[in-house]
């Protein structure tokens, strides 16, 4: 399906001689792509790419507009960082420099957000073939219908062969991602990693959605059989996507979410999983879509002659990754949506071995573990790192957070309120030790778990406090070996155990330090106690 652009791009200022390829379908695109040399087609279907230098987001070369638009809205500091509109205005003129000399772009017409009334109207211009399929797989696809009077609210226009000049443009390198609220505008320049536009538009909603009242989220969510929602926070590599694809439950989605008055809605119209060592026994609804003609694979490595995937080779990337529509998980909601949840469960993966496999959190508490955003990093994942190292990022998202966290942190605190929400914190991380000494959390006992909490037996069971972080956690649940329970009790050494454990409080204390002053007194007494 080729649907002609209702908006011309001459109609938003962009003047170019460029063959326009607008809103053309997976197989054009991958066509396309093909055919341009920008990736292989695999042995069963699926586009693999690579992305060059760029694997993962380059959080550092991402600028927010300073203006009158966002002096006092965006929470300006490390994570959002301010660019002048002298600079902006630089970069905007050298990208449609660069758009008018280019012989071929790809525009899609897409919406940010699966609820009408709370979705956004993006419109999204590439160079590249592939970029334009990962986004069009990524976004909510509008119908033929809805095409022919699509009207663009915001824009991305996404150039890799973009070289940012950080004396001209305000830049930190020649890679640079300029959002614009006022303009509503996000230019993307010298990177190949196409989920820099996927969390433009996450950053997008963000920022307007809270002034509506609606809970931008960044977390998975299903619908169990009893028709109960859950959502699931939780940083890169804590089983998000994991754990919602759970072939008993339905998927509303795995990354980004709204929580509004009457639904759960995804923010995207696809899955966007890590591939790396990915097993057909362990994940085997995601395993599957590897195999399908529509998915993108990047930077996983194929046979150039046989053209198998090699998905435990991680020579190009550990972060290698695969994007395909929702609806190739086979029990995925048709809707993308579902009711307002029933549970939330905050997921992290720690590396100290001190934190339970799952425990109950009081509203108060839920809200201090969700401004903290706690997992941590193991040895071995980033150079230099040999020791388990804490990660907060705050609502578990703060690098697409533009607002202060205190506003999305007070949102999910009224939400929970509101609903009689329960909420959990289940660790999918190390038992028996930190890591190098102790194993990962049995998958099997995570689910069993997790189960428990969703279908609510868990509730009935027996629950102790927690000496350092003073929540609940249970004593014993049926099908899961009740040592595993106690962190405590499955460390050899006990006094390292409680030294740890005293670290990692510290961490948490340390940390929050900067909300304190922005959340009620019983959100700071949910804090864990230092001795």
């Amino acid at each position: 399906m080729t649907v002609p652009l209702s908006v011309p791009l001459s109609g938003q200022g962009i003047e170019t001689g460029a063959t326009i390829q607008a809103n053309l379908g997976t197989a054009a695109l991958v066509e396309e792509a093909v055919r341009r040399g920008e990736g292989l087609l695999a042995a069963h279907g699926p586009l693999v790419v690579e992305t060059g230098k760029h694997t993962g987001r380059s959080a550092k070369d991402k600028f927010i507009v300073r203006d009158a638009e966002t002096e006092s809205t965006v929470w300006w500091g490390k994570v959002n960082v301010p660019m002048t509109p002298e600079h902006f205005a630089n970069l905007k003129a050298d990208f449609l420099t660069a758009l008018a000399g280019k012989d071929t772009l790809y525009v899609a017409d897409l919406f940010g957000g699966s609820q009408p009334e709370h979705r956004v109207n993006v419109r999204v211009i590439n160079e590249l073939a592939w970029h334009n399929l990962f986004i069009r797989t990524l976004l909510v696809r509008p119908t033929e219908q809805e095409l022919a009077g699509f009207t663009p609210e915001y824009t991305i226009i996404d150039l890799p062969s973009f070289t940012a000049d950080p004396e001209r443009h305000g830049s930190r390198s020649e890679t640079v991602i300029a959002v614009n609220f006022f303009e509503k505008l996000i230019l993307i320049g010298g990177t190949r990693y196409a989920g820099e536009m996927k969390k433009s538009v996450f950053g997008i909603l963000n920022y307007l959605l809270p002034a509506r009242g609606v809970m931008p989220m960044h977390c998975s969510a299903n619908i169990g059989p009893d028709g109960k929602t859950a959502v699931f926070f939780g940083l890169s590599g804590t089983g998000k996507t994991t754990l919602s694809a759970d072939a008993s439950r339905t998927l509303i989605g795995d990354d980004e979410h709204g929580w509004s008055d009457t639904a759960v809605f995804n923010f995207e119209g696809g899955c966007y999983a890590k591939m790396i060592r990915l097993s057909a026994e362990a994940e085997p609804e995601i395993y599957a879509t590897t195999k399908m003609f529509g998915t993108v694979l990047e930077n996983v490595v194929i046979d150039p002659d046989t053209r198998e995937l090699d998905l435990d080779d991680n020579s190009l990337a550990e972060n290698s990754r695969g994007a395909y529509p929702i609806e190739f998980i086979p029990n995925a909601s048709e809707e993308n949506l579902g009711p307002v949840p029933a549970n939330v469960v905050m997921l992290t993966a720690d590396a100290f071995g001190v934190l339970p496999p799952i425990a109950r959190l009081t509203p108060d508490q839920a809200m201090y573990h969700f401004l903290s955003g706690y997992t941590a990093k193991v040895a071995g994942t980033e150079i230099g790192v040999t020791e388990p190292e804490a990660t907060f990022s705050t609502c578990f998202g703060a690098p697409f957070m533009p607002r202060h966290p205190s506003v999305y942190g007070n949102l999910l605190k009224e939400r929970i309120a509101k609903g009689g929400v329960q909420c959990w914190l289940l660790n999918t991380g190390w038992t028996g030790g930190k890591y190098g000494v102790g194993k990962r959390m049995p998958i099997k006992a995570t689910r069993a778990l997790l189960n428990a909490a969703l279908d609510g037996s868990l509730n009935n069971a027996e629950f102790r406090k927690d000496p350092n972080f003073g929540f609940d956690v249970p004593v014993a649940v049926e099908g899961v070996d009740s040592t595993i329970l106690d962190p405590r009790a499955t460390w050899a050494d006990k006094d390292a155990y409680d030294a740890t454990a005293q670290k990692l409080v510290q961490l948490f204390v340390d940390n929050f330090a900067e909300f304190e002053a922005h959340v009620d007194e019983s959100v700071r007494k949910a804090a864990p106690q230092a001795a």
